[in-house]
């Protein structure tokens, strides 16, 4: 016979304020099987949870329902408060009195208690048929993936093989360094941003715990936490890495010139080519797009007609190791890892959208990635600022904040966060590069919530005369070789037309290319914009909701050096705290399929998300379903999508969900 114990948290006043605890607690004595009732300030409290081991204890309770707030911040919590009162700790259930109650019906009391009082008398009919669960124990590979070669990717890779574990870093460029490595410094400390990255860049290549495969992609992922499977797609690189020695004659005499996309195509590359200067690693691939040779062999091969294109084999006959390979295909390989890092990063919103701007249009409208390269020595004016349309050096630039950025017509609605920080930057190093200079820069609002940034933003104003208009840019356009500016500046309530030899886009970030194939690949969600969602903002920053995927960086959302550091290291400390386990316990509340009841349609295989569900054949030779309980999360969609009604879930079975229905 159940012994229900049913405990009530004021949670301070988020729960009280609204709902009158002393009532609820009447009706709950009332309820069957309930057997004893309390109520406590702070239940998730060390006094709280220990008020509810005694009662346990002193009553001899054999189930347990807690009126508190949301199950997603607290169940694992008060699971192991019963648990150390020797209960069973999937003999719990929570009643969610705070977001499904006092926070939605904050002004209506009479009505927030009788919600209260329903919602616990559907746990109370909920536990009672509620079944002791136990998880299982299974295997680990201590062993992680790291996706994303970034300043996020290289910390968390770093860190996991300081820990003494081996770690794959996967990255789909030539090179590691993400856009921190097209940076020229940074902001406040105008660190010079080479100096900061190469060195971890070099830790990675000579790491003997860390395997570096650049030009890669994860193509597939199947598998649970500790025993995930992955296929990683090596693109042909043309160039035998093991004998290559990076010594630049092929890119140096190769005579196919393509722009940069390092250098957003501000600069020129060769058709085989290394990205920039500092490449890890320093070996070139072959763009088999654009090589002439290859477009010879796909001509001869595919008996096109008309001119035949060059055979040029420079790269083959000038390399001093004959390190060029033509016969290189594609590879796919599988790996097996325990853990998995995602730190894709971003990619800067395409201006081209903001017609009025002119970006794409005029030669002399830039973002602010491109001005960075032209401020960086390695870039393709080593570090002269000029401009693009007639190489002369500007005197009046013009920066325009928020494009792409807290836009909901033509960008993106939320912040991007660094925006006004390197625009501040810009102004400050564009003064330093010449001092006739005159920096104006249109915004909305300075956001500037970091270290010192505050006193930074200042510094461009108040040192380096950048002049700040407080306001939108209606439209940029060329007049007598400069490029006007027509704005607002709202503090003195006036129109402003600004003459410009230069105009800097400030664009925001977006998701790198692929998040959301990436997203579907790892089985993990994205927000409406594509970034990354974590399992919970402030307790969980850098886990998911898929057991063993962590995230880093700005995949998640628009983050800083610093911030993008920080959670590399975070997620590496997760992954080792993982992989301090010698086998890893599954959460037993997984589905079922009753093989009798099963008529073989496998709708739930179609259904499942997690490829947690496969076909079986019985000793009678029938067909039905069968669940990989290792892989499965719980998620119920094959409970839902079972048309004879031979799913059922674990903790959420269709007794218990009746119960909840029937006792209303």
């Amino acid at each position: 016979m159940a012994r229900i114990g049913v405990f009530i948290c004021h949670c301070g006043t988020n729960i009280a304020g609204t709902v009158d605890i002393a009532e609820v607690m009447a009706a709950a004595e009332k309820m069957p099987q309930v057997v004893f009732v309390d109520d406590n300030k702070y239940t998730c409290s060390e006094p709280g949870q220990a008020s509810i081991r005694d009662a346990i204890i002193a009553n001899r309770l054999n189930r347990v329902v807690i009126g508190s707030c949301s199950p997603r911040m607290h169940e694992m919590t008060f699971r192991r408060t019963v648990a150390a009162a020797g209960l069973n700790p999937y003999l719990l259930e929570i009643a969610n009195l705070r977001e499904h109650c006092s926070w939605v019906h904050s002004g209506d009391t009479v009505a927030a208690t009788a919600k209260a009082i329903e919602l616990v008398r559907m746990a109370v009919a909920k536990v009672s048929r509620a079944e002791a669960l136990f998880p299982k124990e299974i295997g680990l590979t201590k062993r992680a993936l790291v996706v994303g070669g970034g300043v996020a990717g290289i910390q968390a890779a770093l860190d996991i093989a300081d820990a003494g574990y081996e770690v794959v870093l996967v990255e789909r460029e030539p090179s590691i360094g993400g856009h921190m490595a097209q940076l020229d410094k940074t902001f406040p400390t105008l660190d010079c941003s080479a100096c900061i990255l190469t060195p971890k860049m070099v830790d990675v290549a000579q790491h003997p715990k860390i395997t570096l495969l650049t030009y890669a992609e994860v193509q597939k992922v199947n598998g649970f936490v500790g025993n995930f499977e992955v296929e990683i797609l090596h693109k042909a690189k043309k160039v035998d890495h093991s004998k290559c020695t990076g010594c630049g004659t092929c890119w140096q005499k190769c005579p196919e010139k393509l722009p940069s996309e390092f250098d957003h195509g501000l600069g020129q590359r060769t058709a085989i080519y290394i990205p920039f200067a500092q490449a890890v690693p320093p070996k070139p691939v072959i763009d088999t797009e654009h090589c002439r040779y290859m477009k010879y062999l796909e001509f001869m091969e595919q008996g096109k007609e008309g001119k035949k294109p060059p055979q040029c084999l420079i790269c083959e006959k000038l390399c001093p190791t004959g390190a060029i390979d033509w016969e290189q295909q594609d590879q796919v390989s599988t790996e097996q890892f325990g853990a998995i890092v995602v730190a894709t990063g971003y990619q800067a919103f395409d201006a081209a959208v903001y017609g009025e701007y002119g970006a794409g249009r005029y030669p002399d409208v830039i973002s602010g990635l491109q001005l960075e390269r032209l401020m960086n020595a390695s870039g393709p004016t080593s570090g002269e600022v000029i401009r693009p349309s007639d190489g002369s050096h500007p005197q009046t630039v013009v920066f325009v904040s928020c494009v792409g950025s807290r836009d909901d017509q033509k960008g993106r609605s939320y912040c991007s966060k660094v925006c006004c920080m390197y625009m501040a930057k810009h102004a400050i190093m564009l003064k330093e590069h010449d001092p006739e200079i005159q920096s104006y820069i249109f915004y909305i609002d300075i956001r500037a919530g970091g270290k010192d940034y505050e006193e930074f933003a200042q510094r461009a104003q108040e040192e380096y005369g950048a002049l700040y208009l407080r306001g939108r840019v209606s439209k940029i356009y060329p007049q007598n070789g400069k490029l006007i500016v027509c704005g607002e500046d709202s503090l003195i309530g006036r129109p402003v037309e600004i003459a410009a030899d230069l105009v800097v886009l400030a664009t925001g970030m977006i998701p790198s290319a692929g998040a959301a194939e990436m997203a579907r690949r790892l089985n993990i969600s994205c927000d409406s914009n594509n970034f990354f969602i974590e399992a919970h903002p402030k307790l969980r920053p850098v886990e998911t909701l898929t057991d063993g995927v962590f995230l880093a960086g700005s995949c998640i959302g628009p983050r800083d050096i610093p911030e993008c550091v920080a959670q590399g290291s975070a997620a590496a400390a997760k992954v080792a705290a993982l992989f301090s386990h010698d086998t890893l316990t599954s959460d037993p509340m997984t589905a079922t399929i009753d093989a009798m009841r099963c008529i073989g349609c496998l709708l739930c295989v179609e259904a499942c998300p997690f490829n947690a569900i496969d076909s079986l054949v019985t000793s009678d030779g029938r067909t039905v379903a069968g669940v990989i309980e290792s892989v499965c999360e719980g998620c119920g969609l094959c409970v839902s999508t079972c048309r004879p009604g031979a799913a059922n879930l674990r903790g959420f079975t269709q007794q218990q969900l009746l119960a909840e229905v029937m006792v209303l």
